[in-house]
């Protein structure tokens, strides 16, 4: 019995491997975003996005998951989205509900650690953003940057602070613009 059920094991490992690359994080492989990374997926007009609710943890957690979230971007070679906003906010949690969705959590997955940061009321863990010479003026702000720290997204890490007036195809296609930089 024992035999049967490592065969059967071994023969779904084996044959998920041969899947598709972003497979190799469900097998414990340490690639995901690959050199010429996948496109996102497109939404249809037609779908109704839903806000989240409860997006952003604790305050207090926030240095401790950024931290963590770098340790596993540089061992998975993918970068790291910090969302930076609050369960308040519209926005927010408009983004949050389009990250939700499961085309949409799925590609973040393959090409991203995300990383959900509670500023309060834009009054707590700014220094975070700070770090990466950002000053956050307003919620959502997203940053988009490499595992060595470098941030990629300067230019508009506070574009997505309308997010509820953009369609969710033009916020996919941004992120997949910010992602291609190096």
């Amino acid at each position: 019995m024992l035999k049967r059920k490592f065969g059967v094991l071994t023969s779904l490992v084996l044959g998920l491997s041969a899947v598709a690359p972003a497979s190799s994080s469900l097998l414990g492989g340490t690639a995901f975003a690959e050199e010429n990374p996948p496109s996102p997926p497109k939404i249809d007009s037609s779908v109704q996005i839903t806000p989240a609710k409860d997006v952003y943890p604790d305050i207090a957690l926030a240095k401790t998951q950024v931290e963590e979230a770098f340790a596993t971007a540089a061992r998975t070679k993918r970068k790291v989205l910090i969302d930076f906003g609050g369960n308040w906010c519209p926005d927010c949690r408009m983004l949050a509900g389009l990250f939700n969705q499961p085309e949409v959590a799925q590609w973040l997955e393959s090409q991203f650690v995300v990383v959900p940061v509670n500023v309060g009321r834009i009054d707590k863990n700014l220094d975070i953003a700070q770090q990466f010479g950002v000053t956050i003026h307003e919620v959502p702000t997203v940053l988009i940057v490499t595992a060595g720290r470098k941030l990629l997204n300067a230019d508009g890490t506070n574009t997505l602070g309308n997010a509820r007036a953009m369609s969710s195809q033009s916020v996919l296609d941004l992120l997949d613009k910010w992602n291609h930089r190096n």
